[in-house]
């Protein structure tokens, strides 16, 4: 079985679960692609991605290139002669870059392509109610995640799973498939499966802070998974008076809705709001300027009416 010389292409921790297993496993990683540094938080200290830190600790030549197109990063990625590349979590590679390598450019995507194609799949996944998802291996082509199926691997999502926990669970399971994968392209044995022959295409556009308001106007059960699929991030959230209310759990009662939207206070310590058809109770939240929290010290900490509405 050949040695193939790789080059990495990733950016957040997602990536570097898949850098880290190819290491550690002796591939001949030959050089890391990443984010440029960039200054973050408060005090604009520098900060590295995930997988660059996982470059250096293995001694990886690490490229950074603002721009993807110039000549000066071609030239020096072509430097490397990989006889394959790998892109988990990165953004979209020009044509000179993912057609360089002989045996092709491989991503890693966290659904069952042809499904949930786009930005935002683990999200889109619980939002719609899914009880199974998994990860993809798929060679590049000019469209964004429609090229030819490399492998794929089922994971099921539970009803309380949120898109943490599951991002948590396709971060571990997709390294193993990248390693998986570079082993089948190593033996060169691929058979590859067009997704023009599977059905099920549906999208997974990016989430923006607007698409993350609740509506309450949904069934109980669309409003959890709605939460518990933009949580803990992009996180979704409501509109009180003048301040947005973010809320990250809530469980499904058999109470009947009033008014969709209309929230209730109950014995000072629990918080439920009324949907199309039940009520949900609401576990844990954060009201702008305060921490995340459990409904009771929420409701410890501040004085609410016994009911009011959403806006």
């Amino acid at each position: 079985m050949k040695d193939l010389r790789i080059v990495f292409f990733g950016t957040p921790d997602f990536a570097a679960a898949s850098l880290n297993l190819l290491v550690s496993e002796q591939k001949n990683v030959v050089a890391v692609v990443t984010a440029p540094d960039r200054p973050k938080g408060r005090g604009k200290k520098i900060s590295i991605s995930a997988v660059k830190e996982e470059a250096v600790k293995a001694g990886i030549p690490v490229l950074q290139p603002a721009n993807l197109k110039s000549e000066v990063f071609i030239s020096e990625l072509a430097s490397y002669n990989a006889e394959i590349q790998v892109v988990v979590a990165f953004r979209m590679l020009p044509l000179s870059v993912w057609d360089m390598p002989p045996l092709g450019t491989f991503n890693l995507h966290a659904s069952l392509l042809p499904r949930y194609r786009g930005a935002a799949p683990i999200n889109w996944a619980i939002v719609n109610g899914e009880t199974e998802t998994g990860v993809t291996t798929f060679f590049l082509k000019h469209e964004i995640d429609t090229g030819e199926i490399i492998m794929q691997e089922k994971e099921a999502i539970g009803p309380d799973d949120t898109a943490g926990s599951l991002y948590d669970r396709l971060m571990f399971k997709g390294a193993d498939l990248v390693l998986k994968t570079v082993l089948q392209i190593s033996r060169g044995n691929v058979n590859s499966t067009p997704q023009e022959e599977l059905s099920g295409s549906s999208p997974a556009p990016k989430i923006y802070k607007q698409d993350c308001k609740i509506d309450w106007q949904q069934s109980a059960v669309s409003v959890k998974n709605f939460i518990r699929g933009m949580s803990p991030y992009p996180t979704a959230w409501s509109q009180i008076d003048d301040k947005n209310l973010k809320i990250f759990k809530v469980e499904l009662t058999e109470e009947e809705a009033k008014n969709a939207g209309l929230f209730e206070v109950k014995n000072g310590s629990a918080l439920y709001a009324s949907c199309a058809d039940f009520k949900v109770r609401v576990l844990e939240l954060q009201i702008e300027g305060k921490r995340r929290m459990s409904t009771e010290d929420f409701l410890r900490g501040i004085k609410l009416p016994d009911t009011f509405m959403s806006l």
